[in-house]
């Protein structure tokens, strides 16, 4: 027994100090920014809108015309899923309820367009003539959808809530230039961002949709803010337009990471992949879609994946 437990000793010592070299290892492709492997070729200046389905498909606005919908299928395979939204219509955010059904932010027609994607038919979900434009969405488990309905001109915005049977109700008026909006994993919280202000709000949500106890949950200083999604573990992830990064703010309001890109100006994100935890960015002075990996997967991947 004296004779070998020096060796014990020796094979103890060598696997602990091999086990922490391979949780950096598996650390190392976390947060960098890459292209998709898939060249878009000439596209918009309004490239936005990332959207997985439950399959893992991913969709986005506006590829080579305005009005236009792309799509990347789980095979990094690209096909114009719509050539041409109705009349009138141009699509920004996309989200997908849980129900399968893709609901698309339609800001020159005023509407909130549903698309079943087995068949592609589009249609008109909610119609509101007192929005200035419904910009981006969120949604929640239920199918309760809320907008950020930005007024560009006069640098201000509105946040309207979108009920199932279609019905509007305006939640707030006279904020600045609303624009990113998410819903946290657990539901109760709204997040909402002024662009040109600089402030992301937080708001108390309850079941039915009702927002209070309104606070300020973050503050920029420099550059724009445009989409915004949450992982799983509550995280918040903003793009920077301008900037050219995704800032990753902890629930409590504390920066993570701040991840570089290869553009400058990303408008939205969505969590994707076979797993959910890697995170695609329209990014739109480079006409491109960039990604990277994250370490949870998102709220939205995980309310609707199969």
């Amino acid at each position: 027994m004296k004779n070998i437990l020096p060796y014990i000793i020796i094979v103890l010592c060598f696997a602990c100090q091999t086990k922490p070299e391979k949780a950096e290892n598996k650390e190392t492709n976390l947060y960098k920014a890459k292209d998709i492997e898939f060249n878009l070729g000439d596209v918009t200046s309004g490239l936005e809108g990332p959207a997985v389905d439950a399959s893992g498909n991913l969709y986005f606005v506006n590829p080579f015309k305005s009005g236009s919908i792309g799509m990347f299928d789980t095979q990094g395979q690209f096909q114009l899923f719509i050539e041409q939204l109705p009349e009138g219509s141009t699509g920004n955010g996309i989200r997908f309820g849980n129900n399968g059904l893709m609901y698309i932010a339609d800001y020159t027609g005023h509407n909130i367009l549903q698309v079943n994607i087995d068949s592609k038919k589009v249609s008109v979900y909610a119609h509101n003539e007192a929005m200035n434009q419904p910009n981006d969405i969120a949604i929640t488990s239920s199918n309760i959808i809320f907008a950020s309905d930005p007024d560009w001109k006069n640098k201000s915005g509105q946040i309207w809530r979108i009920d199932t049977n279609g019905t509007f109700t305006l939640l707030e008026t006279n904020m600045g230039t609303t624009n990113g909006i998410e819903v946290s994993p657990d539901e109760k919280t709204l997040y909402v961002n002024e662009s040109i202000q600089g402030n992301v709000w937080a708001y108390d949500l309850s079941t039915f949709g009702d927002i209070s106890n309104k606070r300020l949950f973050a503050k920029m200083d420099d550059f724009g803010m445009d989409g915004m999604r949450c992982d799983v573990a509550g995280n918040l992830y903003i793009t920077r337009h301008g900037k050219g990064t995704v800032l990753i703010l902890s629930p409590s309001g504390k920066t993570i990471t701040e991840v570089n890109l290869k553009g400058k100006k990303p408008s939205n994100i969505a969590f994707g992949g076979k797993d959910g935890k890697t995170c695609f960015i329209t990014v739109q002075d480079r006409g491109h879609i960039e990604k990277f990996q994250t370490k949870h997967s998102g709220r939205a991947f995980a309310m609707t994946a199969k």
